[in-house]
């Protein structure tokens, strides 16, 4: 006898039925390994480890960086207006509020790689044409613009601008791929995918990352939960009441040329960053810490960290130009030819661009040693808006909602 006739699942029942399927999922703890972990094990295992989702700030900029991250920058599709952009970023938030915890996305068709958050935070962030789709151009901080032309710059525009960002960050890919892919399709109706830049940073824990020109990237920083975090990163509303809680970001491109790099002996590398590749160490100091000693003169009168070196044009001048960094490698597939196509993915978050990010960066344009291996091939400026204190509310709810940031 014939078998007895199956149920059909199709497209709709799936999406119809995944909140039901994704909280069964989640409830029946199936998962990317968890079936075959006992409880002890779970609590132990760092791929279970979450970040808070909801809070005053947005995670991912205060947060220990963690070893993966995917930007993602899109443009809003012709005709969208205020009330789609709203649309996308409820569903954005509720999609990260889930993912982050380790809870799959309603409709997740993949809900056991939501198992492992591994860290997961999710940021967003606004481009300044945003604001015009929005109608809300007065609400546009000062400084949310693009930069300035420099004559350093190769600016691509496959890596150059974009109306809304996503910042996913996890300890593991598989992690950061899972949450870009939910996240990029729950709103394809409303937007476009701009570009899609990919990095990843290795240390142990309480050490400083290394680039992949091998040199120790990050040692002048903020240290978040300190009176200079929050008076220099986290931006009060002064200027626009919307974006207390928030700050701003510029994301950098820059790709390095890493074979005519490698000819460079150790003392030429020394003089050409500031610091010593090996130990990190300031050329004025024994150790990656030691600050730098700018005025400090050899037997012969010549400065011993010369002038043009990177960190003598990167040191800020004066307290107001301290910012946040942030740097991720890239390492991508290389043109037929050629063995790289390596780079910095380079993130500044402060409170205002044009007070501390750009003096520094026209200083660097102007000249700077290091800018004979390096060169910036994409440039980008976003608004980060306050986080989602309380579950009910939405990104970006005090620009769309007159203030209003805790209930939906």
């Amino acid at each position: 006898m014939a078998d007895r006739a199956q149920p059909r699942l199709n497209r709709r029942r799936l999406l119809g039925g995944g909140a039901a399927v994704a909280g069964a999922a989640g409830a029946a703890g199936i998962g990317w390994g968890a079936a075959t972990l006992t409880h002890r094990e779970h609590d132990r295992d760092p791929a279970f480890d979450t970040v808070p989702f909801h809070g005053r700030h947005q995670a991912g900029i205060d947060t220990d960086p963690q070893g993966q991250v995917a930007f993602v920058g899109f443009d809003l599709l012709p005709g969208a207006d205020r009330d789609d952009i709203i649309g996308l970023l409820k569903i954005w938030t509720d999609d990260a509020a889930r993912i982050t915890q380790g809870k799959p996305a309603l409709a997740d068709t993949e809900p056991e790689l939501a198992a492992r958050p591994s860290r997961l935070t999710v940021t967003v962030g606004f481009g300044p044409e945003l604001f015009t789709a929005a109608g809300l151009t007065e609400l546009r901080p000062s400084w949310l613009k693009p930069l300035p032309a420099f004559d350093i710059d190769r600016l691509d525009p496959a890596y150059t601008g974009a109306d809304l960002l996503l910042q996913v960050c996890a300890e593991e890919a598989t992690t950061v791929s899972h949450a870009v892919r939910v996240l990029s399709k729950h709103v394809k109706s409303l937007v476009r995918v701009r570009w899609v830049q990919r990095g990843f940073r290795n240390a142990s824990k309480g050490q400083t990352m290394r680039n992949l020109m091998g040199q120790v990237d990050g040692t002048v920083n903020i240290a978040p939960g300190t009176v200079d975090f929050d008076r220099l990163i986290w931006d009060d509303g002064s200027a626009q009441g919307w974006l207390a809680g928030g700050t701003s970001m510029v994301l950098r491109r820059i790709a390095m040329k890493l074979d005519t790099w490698d000819e460079l002996d150790a003392d030429g590398r020394a003089i050409t960053l500031g610091r010593h590749d090996s130990t990190g160490a300031p050329l004025t100091g024994t150790s990656e810490f030691d600050e730098p000693d700018f005025k400090a003169v050899d037997q012969y009168g010549i400065t011993l960290i010369p002038p043009s070196s990177h960190i003598a044009r990167a040191h800020h001048q004066h307290d107001g130009e301290r910012f946040l960094r942030r740097g991720y490698n890239y390492d991508d597939a290389p043109a037929p030819g050629y063995v790289s196509n390596s780079g910095l993915l380079f993130a500044s978050y402060q409170r205002d661009i044009d007070a501390q990010f750009l003096p520094v960066q026209q200083r660097l344009a102007e000249f700077d040693a290091l800018n004979q291996w390096t060169t910036p091939v994409g440039s980008a400026v976003f608004a980060i808006p306050p986080g989602v204190p309380t579950p009910g509310g939405y990104l970006g709810q005090s620009l769309f909602e007159g203030g209003k940031n805790t209930e939906g």
